[in-house]
């Protein structure tokens, strides 16, 4: 089983839903887009105060829905580093049922590092892409 050592829980809301009760498409980037930010916050990469300080811009995003999300149901997303490179990274996204382990969905974003003030990208910081392996564990590639 892969492993994700980040977990980030979800409350499913009634705004969630489209007209099929179900949660909409849309939806599933709104909740990768939390766990990015909590995972984020949860390795110092990025304070959580000052959004021009953001130290990503999204560049590509796929996901794969796999089941219906349903109101009732208890969710989290499961997020890790896949790939760490010069100027971007690849963060891997599981969306579970927190019960039962059945996955939902899985996504990916490539994410570039990306100065907000000069509106350019940039290398990775050392100290971010060092903050990621110490806290992934792994060496990525």
């Amino acid at each position: 089983m892969e492993e994700y050592k980040f977990v980030y829980p979800l409350q499913v809301r009634y705004g969630d839903l489209d007209p099929q009760w179900h949660v909409n498409n849309a939806r599933f980037l709104t909740f990768i887009e939390q766990a990015r930010f909590a995972y984020l916050v949860e390795l110092g990469i990025f304070d959580g105060k000052d959004f021009f300080e953001v130290p990503f811009i999204v560049a590509d995003i796929h996901v794969a829905y796999l089941a219906p999300i349903h109101l009732t149901q208890t969710i989290e997303v499961r997020m890790r580093t896949g790939k760490l490179g010069n100027k971007s990274l690849r963060f891997d996204y599981l969306i579970a049922d927190s019960d039962t382990g059945e996955e939902l969905a899985r996504a990916e974003t490539v994410m570039v590092a990306y100065n907000y003030h000069t509106r350019q990208s940039m290398p990775i910081k050392e100290s971010w892409r060092q903050a990621i392996l110490d806290y992934e564990g792994q060496t990525l590639s």
